[in-house]
């Protein structure tokens, strides 16, 4: 049965898919990474509309066009980093040492039967998050995230959810049975016992070690015996091996480990276990900790013995199926068809001509719009639409269109084209923005816009405490602003919503650990600051006044007549 979800943009159809989950319905037009964008993987898709109306105005816009998902200019899920990974070659390692490229099992389905195979790391990242405890009969642990999922008898489970409202999805319950193993033990090295539970488990299960007597007429009784190694001495051989491979009277832990490891190398698949993995609790453990999470080859692994999913969960992004971390910088979808539908949409006759902003959700002057050139075509259907416009962006690619700004602002359409600008300082850039342009350049593309009659501000966004709020670094980015010629100057405090905060704390645990119990402080259980903290944050821009366009952006939400910090502020990494 094919199920849809609503998507921001009005009426896009999704549907949940292994590959492009969130888009289907044969929307799909292609799916290819560029030699260009190493790590990057474009999903062309045939959207369903252009225009996204914001509702009620609240953001001092009323329309919103975004020709893309994700961004590469992005500067999750998640289990303990001690969860024991079962590797391909029968060992286990803790999730936080796992490596991309690493081979260790997952799960394939195969007609009614899901059999264990050896798969490929291939991504890896880690994230904070709310930890919950689950517990099994056989009192195997797993810290996860609410939003984790384990294959359960049922299907696929979250785990915490809900019957009705926001967080109504299948989730585990008391009794819920996990499918796996069972628990791993702890990790062990190849010891002798270990090889010899190996050999068994592997000649047992695919080896066919074997002897045979017949008698052929005229000829004396003949000995064969069957092992798929040749043996210089059949006889001697095939004894050793039978000697190695004898079950033992009792069998050690090692010995078993090796046994399964074996069994599964050479089967692929395990049968009728017996391990209890009922669930008899879930227990939040009221605290955010470091999780970690992976990407695999055949969309799961085997965590603590039991089967886990890849959990594919910054905001907009997760809608997709996607995750808020590494996904939204690498997996980039392109609507192909957005300047021809824009098109048809603004030669409606109940188009009213109302203003429509370019980067509120990502940036439309990201790495991938050199390659397919949709601003031009979007800016000249806007124009001969007599629609105002304001552009919101990170990059100075934006000059690339300013013959088509200045036409519009000669013939007297409202257009404004803005630059976000957080700092000047180049650790603190690097730091937070990776693969953005150069600040200084996108002060430069002020000027020059200024010089030919466009409107264009500055944005410092986001301002975060401790990072690039202080005076001293907001100062140089004011004067150069006003040397410019900006026609606006606004600052933003930084909200951490939802999969965002994530992300966001794991880099302060990375790279800012001395500022994580001051921005625990700052966003308990909160998206936004309180007033007074977004004020101090702001301190530095009271007395710069802002332009008169609706398009400028202030530093608090929901404010009438403006844009709100949500879609002033642009993707963090």
């Amino acid at each position: 049965m094919r199920t849809y979800v609503r998507m921001r943009w009005d009426e896009q159809r999704v549907e949940n898919d292994l590959r492009l989950p969130g888009v289907g319905d044969g929307s799909v037009v292609r799916t290819f990474d560029a030699p260009e964008a190493m790590g990057v993987n474009f999903h062309e898709v045939r959207a369903r509309s252009a225009l996204n109306h914001v509702a009620g105005g609240r953001y001092g816009f009323d329309y919103t066009i975004n020709p893309y998902r994700g961004c590469s200019h992005a500067c999750v899920y998640c289990l303990s980093g001690e969860t024991a990974i079962l590797m391909a070659d029968g060992t286990t390692r803790p999730l936080k040492e796992v490596r991309v490229g690493d081979a260790i099992y997952g799960t394939v389905r195969r007609g009614s039967y899901r059999r264990y195979e050896a798969t490929q790391v291939r991504a890896h990242w880690t994230t904070r998050k709310t930890a919950y405890r689950v517990v099994l009969e056989d009192g195997t642990e797993l810290i996860a995230s609410g939003d984790h999922r384990f294959l359960t008898r049922r299907g696929w489970r979250f785990v915490v959810g809900a019957e009705h409202g926001r967080l109504q999805r299948p989730h585990l319950t008391i009794n819920s049975k996990l499918m796996g193993i069972g628990d791993l033990g702890p990790a062990i090295n190849e010891s002798p016992e270990y090889r010899r539970g190996y050999l068994r488990g592997m000649i047992r299960g695919d080896g066919h070690v074997g002897s045979y007597s017949y008698v052929r007429p005229g000829r004396s009784a003949s000995d064969v015996h069957r092992f798929r190694l040749a043996l210089a001495d059949p006889h001697e051989g095939v004894d050793r091996v039978r000697e190695l491979i004898r079950w033992p009277q009792s069998p050690s832990d090692e010995w078993s480990r090796g046994f399964l490891a074996g069994i599964f190398d050479a089967e692929g698949s395990c049968s009728g276990s017996q391990a209890k993995l009922g669930v008899v609790a879930i227990e939040p453990l009221g605290r955010r900790i470091r999780m970690y999470d992976i990407t695999t080859g055949t969309g799961d692994f085997i965590a603590n013995g039991v089967v886990s999913h890849n959990c594919f969960a910054r905001r907009t992004h997760t809608y997709l199926g996607f995750d808020a971390g590494r996904d939204f910088e690498r997996e980039i979808v392109v609507k192909v068809n957005l300047p021809e539908l824009l098109r048809a949409e603004l030669a409606r006759p109940s188009w009213k001509r109302e203003l429509v902003a370019l980067g509120t959700n990502t940036d439309p002057y990201q790495w991938v719009e050199s390659r397919y050139r949709m601003m031009p075509e979007i800016l000249e259907a806007l124009e001969a639409a007599d629609t105002p416009v304001s552009v919101l962006t990170k990059s100075p690619l934006a000059m690339r269109d300013v013959k088509i700004y200045e036409r519009m602002a000669k013939a007297g359409l409202p257009v404004s084209v803005n630059l976000s600008v957080p700092t000047l300082d180049e650790d603190a850039w690097r730091a937070t923005e990776p693969h953005t342009p150069s600040p200084a350049a996108r002060l430069d593309a002020v000027a020059e816009l200024r010089r030919r009659g466009i409107d264009s501000g500055v944005l410092i966004a986001p301002l975060m405490p401790g990072i690039n709020d202080s005076p001293d670094q907001v100062r140089p980015i004011v004067e150069r602003a006003k040397k410019a010629g900006a026609t606006f100057l606004g600052g933003v405090a930084l909200h951490l919503r939802d999969e965002v905060k994530d992300v966001f704390f794991a880099w302060l645990e990375e790279k800012r650990p001395d500022l994580l119990s001051k921005y625990e402080q700052l966003y308990s259980n909160r998206a936004y600051m309180r007033p007074a903290q977004r004020k101090h944050a702001t301190r530095a821009l009271r007395g710069w006044g802002r332009n008169r366009l609706r398009s400028a952006l202030v530093d608090r939400p929901g404010s009438a007549g403006s844009s709100s910090e949500e879609s002033a502020q642009q993707p963090l990494f």
